[in-house]
């Protein structure tokens, strides 16, 4: 799938959320779904967790996260 059609899967709707962008206006952020990825789980492991999300979803979650890195600088500090 192209990357602008993933990320027509990415939804912005200030009802659902609290406004944070989600899956196909479902109740899933894409937040979350990094969150359950940088935690170790699988994509297999997060679509068999919520079968009602497709590969596609997995996808767009990470394309958007590269979009919005690639839009602004994050400065961190080092230690």
């Amino acid at each position: 799938m192209l990357r602008d059609n993933l990320l027509s899967r990415i939804t912005v709707d200030p009802e659902v959320c609290h406004g944070k962008p989600c899956i196909r206006g479902l109740r899933y952020s894409v937040e979350s779904i990094l969150e359950y990825l940088a935690g170790g789980d699988s994509v297999e492991q997060v679509l068999a967790e919520f079968p009602d999300l497709e590969r596609d979803d997995i996808l767009a979650c990470l394309e958007f996260s590269r979009k919005m890195l690639a839009a602004k600088s994050v400065h961190l500090a080092l230690t």
